[in-house]
C-alpha cells in the first residue's frame, strides 16, 4: 500500500469513526482546504491549525456520517467520493468527491466539491428545447 493511500485510509477513518484525535498527526502545517459551504465557492482554511480545527469538529458530530463511495489514490494524489448523511429522513444527505494531497505522510490539499443545488436550479433538458 502506499504511503498515500495509507493516509488517506486513517483520515477518513477518523470521520468514519467519529475519532477527530486520529486528525492530529495526519495534517501539514502548509495545508489548504476549501469546503462545499457556503454556496457557491465555500469556504477557504489555510494553515494546519485551520484545517484541523474545522476536521475535528467534523469527525466529533455523532449526528452525522461520511461514507465512503469510491477512492482513487494516483502518486500524492487522491480523489474520494463520498456520502454525507446529516439527517434521519431519506434525503438527508449529499453526495460529493474531495481532491486530496499528501506530502511527507500528511494531508497538505483537501478540495471538497458537492452535488448540493444553488438558489436557481439548474433547468431540466426538456426546459432547454423550449422557445426562449
Amino acid at each position: 500500500m502506499s504511503d498515500t493511500s495509507e493516509v488517506i485510509r486513517r483520515f477518513n477513518d477518523a470521520f468514519l469513526r467519529h475519532e477527530p484525535d486520529q486528525l492530529d498527526e495526519l495534517v501539514g502545517e502548509g495545508c489548504v482546504m476549501e469546503a462545499i459551504q457556503p454556496a457557491p465557492d465555500g469556504a477557504r482554511y489555510e494553515g494546519r491549525a485551520a484545517c484541523l480545527e474545522f476536521w475535528r469538529a467534523l469527525a466529533a458530530d455523532r449526528t452525522t456520517q461520511f461514507e465512503d463511495e469510491e477512492i482513487a489514490v494516483a502518486g500524492d494524489r487522491a480523489t474520494i467520493k463520498w456520502r454525507y448523511t446529516y439527517g434521519t429522513g431519506e434525503a438527508d444527505y449529499v453526495r460529493g468527491v474531495n481532491l486530496m494531497r499528501v506530502r511527507d505522510s500528511k494531508v497538505v490539499e483537501a478540495l471538497g466539491y458537492s452535488k448540493t443545488p444553488g438558489e436557481v436550479a439548474v433547468p431540466l433538458a426538456a426546459d432547454s428545447t423550449s422557445d426562449r
